[in-house]
């Protein structure tokens, strides 16, 4: 197991959708701010993102952007002043929009959506940043290339499997975005989580919980393990993750839980209790809700209506 899947296990609900856009001439459409992720990958020809909010960006052929958090956005062929912004075409309505017919300003657009839940996410996907740029020219990524050129294949083709390969690759997508956005050193010292997976020690001592998050773990257990002191975990752990090792292991419980919860709708209680670490339903429940402000009864209940 690793933090990164696992942050974005315990968000998925259901499965990611991906079309193209093709079009040319003056055009401008506009997606309004959903619960989930969102992201443009521009295949051919230049255009102009628009934040709400947020700074105008380019992207490029073979340019890639991750909206982590649903931002609301438009889409435009050129810089667009807010009046123009306003009146933008909504997404779902592009038979009003030019389509590309070979022009020589076409553009070609790959746009997709992760369907997430928010009510519990976790703090590396909290950090990230409204608007993730990918430029293509950045070859710190080559796995991250060779996912879009595979899913501008499949995205546009009905072959054999298809239905299979686009939802496989749509993930693939979306940890390598997160991965290029760690890995990049323009991040900034700001986000903490980028310097977490980069510490060894750290890094271990959540590979540790996420592995096995039943364990008896305590801090000196997890100390000796990752081969340090209790105090240099607790310092190193801290900084960087934003909590104390177990302080953050009860979190990942309780969102662990709720994950079992939300997909394992007929799991027992008791099961659910067992395999996060807790000895019968009713210790579940109450540190259940000291964290979600409801029992996991209810909380199931709820995400099944």
């Amino acid at each position: 197991m690793d933090v990164v899947s696992d942050a974005i296990a315990a968000v998925r609900t259901g499965s990611p959708s991906a079309n193209r856009l093709r079009v040319s001439g003056s055009w401008c459409v506009r997606l309004d701010r959903y619960e989930g992720a969102g992201f443009h990958v521009a295949l051919t020809g230049s255009c102009w993102l628009l934040p709400d909010g947020g700074r105008p960006l380019t992207l490029r052929p073979g340019d890639a952007v991750l909206l982590p958090h649903g931002a609301g956005h438009v889409l435009a062929h050129a810089p667009t002043d807010p009046a123009r912004a306003a009146r933008a075409v909504p997404f779902d309505a592009l038979d009003t929009v030019p389509r590309a017919t070979g022009a020589a300003d076409a553009v070609e657009l790959l746009c997709g959506k992760y369907r997430l839940d928010r009510s519990h996410t976790h703090p590396l996907l909290a950090e990230l940043p409204d608007v993730v740029h990918l430029p293509r020219d950045d070859d710190r990524s080559p796995e991250l290339r060779a996912a879009i050129g595979l899913l501008s294949q499949e995205a546009d083709a009905a072959r054999p499997g298809s239905c299979a390969a686009v939802p496989s690759l749509l993930d693939l997508l979306l940890v390598y975005m997160i991965r290029a956005w760690t890995a990049d050193p323009a991040t900034g010292s700001d986000a903490r989580w980028p310097r977490a997976l980069a510490d060894p020690v750290v890094t271990e001592a959540l590979r540790l919980l996420h592995s096995d998050p039943a364990h008896a773990w305590s801090t000196d257990r997890l100390a000796a393990r990752t081969g340090v002191s209790r105090a240099t975990l607790n310092r190193r752990f801290t900084a960087l993750v934003g909590r104390p090792p177990m302080t953050y292991l009860t979190w990942w419980r309780m969102t662990r839980a709720a994950t079992l919860l939300r997909t394992a709708a007929d799991a027992p209680l008791e099961s659910v209790a067992r395999e996060v670490g807790y000895g019968s339903p009713y210790a579940l429940s109450h540190a259940f809700r000291r964290e979600f402000g409801v029992t996991p009864g209810r909380y199931r209940t709820a995400v099944r209506a």
